[in-house]
């Protein structure tokens, strides 16, 4: 807890801030969005029904690539409101930078979603419709273009600036990354209760992963092996990438709670090594 408390502690901290730099990071992020939008209708560039597109999947160049642009402006907007209203620098909201926790998240998820793949496949083969198609090869690009950028937008703000202010404030890392993982399950609550329990959880566990190591590196590798993995390689009928030409279709609703149990218990195992193996310790803020 040190290290990220250390990160935390840095800059301006009053409560208020922490009000006041979402809403001014919110309405900066419009301002950018609403000016790239103008922009490219005066350029003839948007085509028509641009707006059902950038709502539906199925739509792969214009549903990620906003995706990417709506998180680029508010990760961009998020970070300038931070430096000015609370005088932090980038690195302090991102903490200690570790490419082989990152690459370590990114792996041992991957693999652990791979391995929940196989479990459901076997419980319910006829549930799974193999789909690749000539939209696969476009999915696998953008989306993976669009997923780093809403992921580390995501850990930016929750395991970054939140966690950290939720850590000043509860002083102990469970209750801080409890709150965390509860706002992170709010924004969720749009995708359906069960898929809103799961990120919270989600969110927890990062939230303690952060604060263990030290920084969002392992957490945003984690991250996005979990998003890129429902986006393209296997994408439920039930997830909010529902529509897109993935490589294999999942349609187990049947299975939802099962899903979430053993999501759950697949969190808790990966947890288990961060918190014992003093290789994932944070390191020193320098």
């Amino acid at each position: 807890m040190g290290t990220y408390f250390d990160y935390a502690t840095r800059g301006r901290n009053d409560w208020w801030r922490y009000l006041l730099s979402p809403v001014v990071a919110c309405l900066l992020a419009s301002v950018i969005l609403i000016v790239l939008g103008v922009a490219l209708m005066l350029m003839h560039l948007l085509p028509a029904g641009i707006l059902m597109q950038l709502q539906q999947p199925k739509f792969v160049m214009p549903f990620f690539l906003g995706v990417a642009a709506n998180f680029a402006a508010l990760t961009v907007s998020f970070v300038l409101a931070v430096m000015l209203i609370h005088r932090k620098r980038p690195r302090d909201l991102t903490g200690h930078w570790r490419w082989d926790l990152f690459a370590w998240g990114l792996g041992v998820w991957t693999m652990v979603q791979f391995f929940l793949f196989l479990i459901d496949l076997v419980i319910a083969p006829k549930g799974f419709v193999l789909s690749a198609n000539r939209g696969s090869a476009s999915l696998a690009g953008v989306a993976l273009i669009a997923i780093l950028v809403q992921t580390f937008g995501e850990e930016i703000i929750f395991r970054g600036y939140l966690t950290q202010g939720l850590l000043l404030a509860l002083k102990r890392p469970l209750p801080a990354a409890t709150a965390s993982g509860l706002l992170f399950g709010s924004v969720h609550l749009a995708n359906g209760m069960p898929q809103a329990l799961n990120a919270t959880i989600f969110g927890i566990v990062c939230a303690l992963i952060a604060i263990r190591t030290g920084g969002i590196a392992l957490t945003w590798g984690l991250h996005i092996a979990n998003n890129y993995f429902g986006a393209v390689i296997v994408v439920s009928g039930s997830d909010v990438f529902k529509g897109s030409p993935g490589i294999v279709i999942q349609s187990t609703s049947g299975l939802i709670w099962w899903d979430l149990l053993v999501g759950v218990v697949a969190l808790v195992i990966v947890l288990w090594p961060i918190f014992r193996r003093p290789y994932f310790s944070a390191t020193p803020a320098p």
